[in-house]
């Protein structure tokens, strides 16, 4: 089943299974490639400062290698920045990184750190790759991104993926009215973080969403039924509630 929102699949958690023995498998292009055959529209990436899984490597061969899109996640980082550069990815989604963290715990504070990340979105414009900011469900957050010049925002889900009963039914009714916000102020508006199967349908009904980048729930799913099947998995959630009444 097919829909207009799309799925970019993360496959960060491929290479953190790979670089738990220092092997050369699994190999991240294989992964990618099963992506799209799936029907992913795109492929994400979180090259870390750290390196704790995307390895620069990974980042050059899926850009020269795969049919779809290549989303690159990055904090402000100026070894980071350079390769990003260099590759011109399709898309840059700037996120906020701390080393002890397992993996992104929210949104980048894009009012906080606005004279930091406006030459970083002018220098990636510049080359070619269209700039998202990973935020907060915040109206301010929102203002700033749209003053800083990016064209795409991404919001953060992980606060509603985590919670249940009312206090989820009140993080989604904040995501709306962010995405409601950027879309009046011209923004294309993607989101992520914590989806998975279960809780991914109220998402989808965000009206006019573009992008879901969705990865370890589905890199999870595809140990018991491997990985084109856990993408069509999640193709096929995402079609299901796109057919229901938008929010």
């Amino acid at each position: 089943m097919k829909s207009n929102l799309r799925l970019g699949v993360n496959i960060d958690h491929v290479a953190t299974l790979r670089q738990a023995r220092g092997a050369s498998y699994p190999d991240i292009m294989q992964a990618a490639l099963a992506c799209e055959r799936a029907g992913a529209a795109g492929i994400t990436v979180h090259l870390r400062e750290d390196r704790r899984h995307i390895q620069d490597d990974d980042v050059i061969r899926l850009r020269a290698g795969i049919a779809t899109r290549l989303n690159l996640e990055m904090a402000n980082a100026p070894d980071i920045l350079a390769l990003a550069l260099k590759l011109r990815p399709h898309e840059v989604c700037l996120v906020p990184e701390r080393r002890e963290e397992l993996t992104t715990e929210g949104g980048l504070d894009a009012v906080g750190q606005g004279k930091a990340l406006a030459p970083m979105i002018r220098a990636l414009q510049d080359v070619g790759s269209e700039v998202s900011l990973f935020i907060d469900p915040e109206p301010h957050q929102v203002e700033a991104a749209a003053a800083l010049g990016a064209t795409h925002i991404e919001l953060h889900t992980g606060v509603y993926s985590r919670a249940a009963g009312t206090a989820a039914e009140a993080e989604l009714a904040r995501l709306v009215a962010a995405a409601r916000q950027a879309q009046a102020a011209g923004l294309v508006v993607n989101a992520g973080h914590g989806l998975t199967l279960d809780n991914v349908a109220p998402i989808c009904r965000i009206a006019g969403l573009h992008t879901l980048n969705i990865g370890h729930s589905i890199v999870s799913h595809a140990i018991f039924v491997g990985l084109e099947t856990a993408t069509r998995a999640m193709l096929d959630a995402i079609a299901v509630a796109c057919k229901l009444p938008p929010l």
